[in-house]
């Protein structure tokens, strides 16, 4: 069929060469994530094995075969977005996690939590930063500044909350769960705020005042991104209550459930406050009052709703950063210093691990003294499965450090090429052997 404006025939249903690709991406994408669902499933019993590396080997290999098929001029079908990753993808995991939460459980071991969180992350930033401005600096893998080094310390300091999701049972280790998960949450915010600030800092006047202006920021940060999202949950509790939608319709609950929780994100981002916050604590005030005021069709519908949402936008998020790790513009300029690359990501993953040590033995001894009871008491066991959940690294790093070596054009100096690849590594290797040594540390 032809549709004619004035003497230009336009033919309908006929894509452009643009739209046919991003049409047939579209399709790989939505057959790959149910492959890894499928895999995942017959993978079930398998204790070394989890949805988040069935998704990273997926797309690992996928990105082979994509490399071969275009001769080694491509390995993926969209470059890594940070605008999907933290618009599209990580609000539905981190609201459902809050969703889903023991919230009693959590508040009790709040300020442990906010302990790691907070103060971990700050000593791991501190840590990672000095190695790499004390070893990285001195291998000369190209023309980085002072803020690349600290922006690698922020980096690397960002946990994969998502991938011990995973990995931890809620009901199974409820006290690991809720320490290694609110925690990640806590870090998450705290990496990204530490990023944000090196960005705008300016690092050759750096005082005491700027210090303590950085640490009154962060901490206003955090309480106000927790009232809005306190806020955003209380409020739409309070129209449901009043408006009672489901005398007519209880997809209007769900609805303004899921719009509501999303406008608190995005309101947050737009604020310049912490979104990750804000949607979580969004997610406990949800599920603790607006919840209970909605039908009970609609408590089924939301909680399946916000538990598949979360579950397809994990794997959807492993797949595409396993994609995306072979992408060969990267590393067809780190190959040309292969040893200088090997030993930045060998010496980021050591940093890495005794930057964690270096606060969670010390702050979970610390954490012991101010509880009474031996079972709310970290034992060792436990401590050391703290350490290695939070060795993970996964897409927030990759994001912010896409966000400062791969700018337009900046992905061809060598020292900003070497620095993404040594992400993708540490990620890669962090994510499957973190996976594995966490699952079969809880076991016991």
């Amino acid at each position: 069929m032809a549709v004619h404006l004035g003497s230009v025939p336009i033919k309908l249903g006929v894509l452009s060469e643009s739209d046919h690709m991003s049409v047939a991406s579209i399709n790989l994408f939505v057959a790959l994530l149910c492959a890894c669902i499928v895999i995942g499933h017959l993978l079930e019993e398998n204790r070394w094995m989890n949805e988040s590396i069935t998704a990273l080997l997926i797309g690992l290999g996928t990105g082979v075969i994509i490399l071969l098929t275009t001769k080694g001029k491509s390995s993926h079908l969209r470059v890594f977005s940070e605008e999907l990753f933290f618009i599209y993808l990580l609000p539905p995991i981190i609201f459902n996690a809050g969703f889903q939460v023991k919230k009693k459980r959590f508040f009790r071991n709040f300020m442990t939590i906010m302990l790691f969180g907070a103060v971990g992350t700050l000593i791991s930033f501190i840590i990672i930063s000095l190695g790499a401005i004390g070893i990285i600096k001195k291998m000369d893998i190209g023309v980085l500044e002072i803020g690349d080094y600290l922006a690698v310390g922020a980096i690397f300091s960002a946990t994969d909350s998502v991938c011990t999701l995973q990995v931890l049972s809620q009901d199974e280790t409820p006290l690991l769960y809720s320490l290694v998960f609110g925690e990640g949450v806590v870090n998450d915010a705290t990496s990204i705020v530490l990023f944000n600030a090196i960005q705008n800092f300016d690092l050759g006047n750096i005082d005491a005042v700027t210090v303590l202006k950085f640490v009154a920021n962060f901490f206003s940060l955090f309480f106000t991104s927790t009232f809005l999202g306190a806020f955003a949950g209380l409020f739409s509790a309070y129209i449901i209550k009043k408006l009672y939608f489901g005398r007519h319709s209880t997809d209007r609950e769900v609805a303004i459930m899921i719009l509501m929780a999303y406008l608190s994100y995005m309101l947050a981002e737009l604020l310049d406050l912490s979104g990750i916050l804000t949607v979580f604590f969004c997610g406990i005030v949800m599920s603790h009052y607006t919840w209970h005021n909605v039908t009970e069709s609609s408590r089924v519908t939301t909680t399946h709703a916000f538990a598949t949402s979360s579950f397809i936008a994990e794997i959807f998020l492993f797949l595409y950063v396993g994609m995306d790790a072979l992408d060969i513009e990267k590393w067809k300029v780190a190959s040309n210093s292969p040893g200088k690359s090997v030993a930045v990501s060998s010496i980021l993953l050591g940093m890495v691990l005794i930057g964690r040590a270096a606060f969670v033995f010390p702050l979970s001894f610390l954490s012991n003294l101010s509880k009474k009871s031996p079972n709310e008491k970290i034992t060792f066991k436990q401590q050391v499965v703290i350490w290695w959940a939070g060795l993970m690294r996964g897409a927030v790093s990759i994001a912010l450090a896409y966000n400062k070596f791969a700018r337009p054009g900046h992905t061809q100096l060598r020292g900003n090429a070497i620095m993404i690849t040594s992400t993708i590594t540490v990620v890669l290797f962090n994510t499957v052997q973190g996976s594995q040594h966490v699952i079969r540390a809880s076991k016991f």
